[in-house]
């Protein structure tokens, strides 16, 4: 400040471009997979993996028919007693298999969760069309003895 006089302020900057519309952003690059934040129907979606199934219908189904799969085995693995009580009374080991059946389980229902949260319309029925199967198969009383059906 020595008698010097700052030089007058510049310009004020540019305000920034106006936001593009969705329509204008998803027209750039026709072969993107956009997450949407409510429930779609459509082939093209991603799930459980990045560029998973992409845009290829055959690769949709795929996933469609994965996802079923997955959902029937969920139940299976809720419903099933796969692990038989023996003579022997090993409770460790039956135990450690019992904790291993059960995490696969977990896990399994966590990828069903997974996946339906791409909100994916065709995901969704397929998750709950094999979880509906599965009950079916091994919960219901179709395939059960009239011991095993409990009524109050």
């Amino acid at each position: 400040m020595n008698g010097e006089i700052a030089p007058p302020p510049g310009p004020p900057p540019p305000p920034p471009p106006p936001p593009q519309p969705m329509n204008d952003i998803l027209d750039q690059n026709p072969h993107r997979v956009v997450m949407h934040p409510t429930f779609f129907w459509g082939k093209n979606a991603e799930i459980l993996f990045s560029g998973w199934p992409g845009t290829r219908t055959g690769m949709y189904v795929l996933s469609l028919v994965f996802i079923f799969v997955v959902s029937v085995l969920v139940e299976m693995l809720s419903y099933s007693q796969l692990i038989k009580s023996s003579g022997n009374n090993n409770n460790l080991l039956g135990g450690a298999a019992e904790t291993i059946i059960h995490g696969a389980r977990v896990g399994l229902a966590y990828m069903v969760m997974l996946a339906n949260m791409s909100c994916n319309v065709g995901i969704f029925i397929a998750a709950v069309a094999g979880h509906c199967l599965g009950f079916f198969f091994f919960r219901s009383r179709v395939f059960r003895n009239k011991s095993q059906i409990f009524c109050p």
